[in-house]
C-alpha cells in the first residue's frame, strides 16, 4: 500500500466538498467561528469541573 497514492474515489460529503471549493475567506471564517465556539465549550467545561 502506498501512502502518497491518491485514492481513486473522492469523499463526497458536506464538509469534503467545503474544503475542496471553499475560498480561502470562508475556511478562516467558518474555522474561526468553530474555534471560538468549541473555546466556549470548553471553558464551560473548566467552571464545572
Amino acid at each position: 500500500m502506498n501512502p502518497f497514492k491518491s485514492r481513486s474515489e473522492k469523499v463526497k460529503s458536506p464538509f469534503a466538498e467545503f474544503i475542496r471549493n471553499a475560498k480561502v475567506d470562508e475556511k478562516k471564517r467558518v474555522y474561526t467561528a468553530v474555534l471560538v465556539e468549541a473555546s466556549k465549550r470548553q471553558n464551560e467545561i473548566m467552571v464545572v469541573a
